[in-house]
């Protein structure tokens, strides 16, 4: 009797961003999830330096490393920040012409470019906080936003993923050197006035038959200093509410602006998007094309809430990635 071959996944973490750990432990829950589907994971890591690694931490370089994943059947890429989500390996494995799950080159690029997305979201017709950016000189900053934007500002890199970065300024004359802290975490930095609102987040993925999957909204509690930063995201003492409470108007308009994003961009895989639920309706706040994806991650909860579990979600994913050929 022929046995059908166990499809083999390669499962790719880590990378040289600030969020290496948290894609580790993305890693390890998409590989637990593979696992537990009948497949085969092959996990890779990218070190801190750049270099790539075997699942036992033996180096590869970085030409077999890619010909070890183009030998399996598709590549699970789970890295955050730059040269991962920004468009970086989407392209590597494109062009090596292995089919990935995930945002292609577009996607990522746009996602990962907190500026461009709100250009693009003002064009839909999607409410955007009002902001600025800083170019490469920070001394004029304070001088040229003070009479364009009302404090408490926000300050964070265009760039940055998981909180990194992000400064609320009360007084205007912090703000030049609070610029140029967030400089330290991207080059270019993105300044907009404090939304007042519930944070309230959303995910969205094309499955197989080429229908929009949509998870449960997801509302994230009081934190204090009234951003969510990088502790309250990964050490479980975030407070989440699944479903957000949101009257049908709100839950209509966040669906809408997610399901129009995702197509605007140009999105595979699974992305998140975040809002702020205000008195005057809904503002969006960021995209994230390759969110955090272990068991306890924001997208995970989404999906279980509407009745798709963690190895469903991702066998979801696996399933797309083999039937949609990526636009580069």
């Amino acid at each position: 009797m022929t046995q059908t071959p166990t499809t083999r996944v390669a499962v790719i973490g880590g990378g040289i961003s600030d969020e290496h750990e948290v894609s580790i432990a993305s890693a390890a829950s998409v590989v637990r999830a593979v696992a537990a589907l009948g497949l085969e994971a092959v996990p890779f890591t990218i070190a801190r330096d750049g270099r790539w690694l075997t699942d036992d931490g033996h180096r590869l370089p970085a030409h077999e490393a890619l010909a070890r994943i183009a030998d399996c059947d598709l590549a699970f890429p789970v890295l955050h920040g730059v040269d991962g989500e920004d468009g970086a390996i989407a392209g590597l494995l494109r062009m090596a012409g292995i089919p990935f799950v995930g945002a292609p080159v577009r996607a990522g690029a746009l996602g990962m470019d907190k500026w461009a997305t709100k250009l693009i979201a003002d064009d839909l017709g999607i409410a955007t906080s009002r902001g600025a950016l800083a170019g490469g000189w920070a001394a004029p900053v304070g001088a040229a936003f003070a009479s364009e934007l009302r404090p408490p500002l926000v300050v964070k890199p265009t760039t940055g993923g998981s909180s990194n970065g992000v400064f609320v300024v009360a007084d205007r004359s912090d703000l030049v050197a609070t610029v140029e802290q967030a400089r330290a975490y991207g080059e270019t930095v993105l300044v907009e006035e404090y939304v007042r609102g519930r944070e309230v987040d959303i995910a969205v993925f094309r499955d197989a038959a080429g229908g929009l999957r949509v998870g449960s909204t997801l509302e994230i509690g009081v934190v204090p200093g009234g951003v969510f930063d990088r502790a309250e995201k990964y050490d479980g003492s975030a407070e989440f509410t699944i479903p957000a409470s949101l009257d049908p108007r709100e839950e209509g308009a966040i669906r809408q602006a997610a399901v129009l994003l995702y197509e605007a961009l140009g999105c595979a895989g699974v992305a998140r998007f975040d809002f702020f639920a205000t008195d005057d309706g809904v503002v969006l706040n960021e995209v994230n094309t390759s969110p955090g994806m272990t068991e306890q991650s924001q997208v995970p909860r989404m999906y279980a809430a509407v009745g798709l579990d963690y190895a469903g979600l991702v066998g979801e994913l696996i399933a797309a990635a083999r039937e949609w050929i990526r636009p580069l």
